[in-house]
């Protein structure tokens, strides 16, 4: 019995030893899999072995549904962390909004083009301003107002959403709320955040003006996973652009959106890709 479609993905990290790309190269040869691609990486300093393997399952002899039985005593005998994803099953993401709307429109633009093998069944925001954007594209739009006083009630609201849509991603384009830590918990290295600095310089929610006030030459964009510590979660892709002295405030805002922008679409297609793993507070992406 064989896959219905073409392609698996193992992520996997462990306790380095001799042998391991061996052993896992051929638990796919002898079940009729052919490697396609195949990145490792050993964190010397730490002893720690990272890989991610593709290989086609057209003549594979383990059925889907037995795979994860068939791989986890070899995972076991790692000490593995580790996930197998099948190339049918395409992430749902749910896209956080407030009323910025540079980084929405590239990633639902590039998502109409096919760019990003994901589903987007909804967007959910505090404010109503970008309902014409999504109603542009087609996909439901879910207002939920915020204050203070509601932030607990509101958070319950959205994971019920999300998870009624099955949600397996969110991603905050410009989503200008701090998620409480019992959100973040449901959703672990599942978050993804674009934060309009370089970071970890000028964290909070002024970095332009604080780049522009320190007099600077270079600006950057960082996307990195939520985590309970603000804009301290791992790192996925970071860019950044020159600046001069003859740059105005304006003109930093100008080209930190146009980086924002392209630096969120890449984390998003690393994530999706199934590309990264998380060390810690550190990432290792197999771009």
């Amino acid at each position: 019995m064989s896959f219905s479609d073409s392609r698996a993905i193992l992520l996997l990290s462990c306790p380095d030893r001799v042998g391991l790309v061996s052993r896992i190269s051929h638990f796919i040869y002898e079940r009729g899999g052919n490697i396609l691609d195949l990145d490792e990486h050993v964190d010397t300093v730490e002893k720690t072995f990272f890989i991610r393997v593709s290989w086609s399952t057209a003549h594979f002899s383990i059925p889907a549904s037995e795979l994860h039985d068939a791989f986890s005593p070899l995972a076991r005998e790692f000490g593995a962390n580790w996930h197998i994803s099948l190339g049918d099953c395409r992430m749902r993401v749910a896209m956080f909004v407030s009323k910025y709307d540079h980084c929405l429109q590239d990633l639902l633009w590039r998502h109409s083009t096919g760019e990003f093998a994901v589903d987007i069944p909804l967007i959910v925001s505090n404010h109503p301003d970008l309902e014409p954007l999504a109603a542009r594209y087609g996909i439901p739009f879910h207002v939920f107002p915020l204050t203070a006083e509601t932030r607990h009630e509101v958070e319950r609201q959205e994971l019920e959403l999300l998870q009624l849509h099955d949600i397996d991603t969110v991603v905050l384009a410009r989503y200008m709320q701090i998620l409480s830590p019992q959100f973040v918990e449901c959703y672990p290295a599942k978050v993804i955040n674009i934060h309009h600095s370089f970071l970890p310089a000028f964290v909070g929610s002024s970095p332009y003006r604080q780049a522009a006030e320190r007099g600077v030459k270079i600006i950057g964009a960082t996307s990195h996973y939520v985590t309970e510590d603000l804009d301290q979660g791992p790192i996925i892709e970071q860019d950044i652009v020159r600046i001069t002295h003859k740059d105005t405030l304006d003109d930093l805002i100008r080209k930190g959106r146009d980086l924002e922008r392209l630096v969120l679409a890449r984390a998003l297609r690393l994530h999706s890709e199934q590309r990264i793993l998380v060390n810690g507070k550190k990432t290792v992406v197999f771009d």
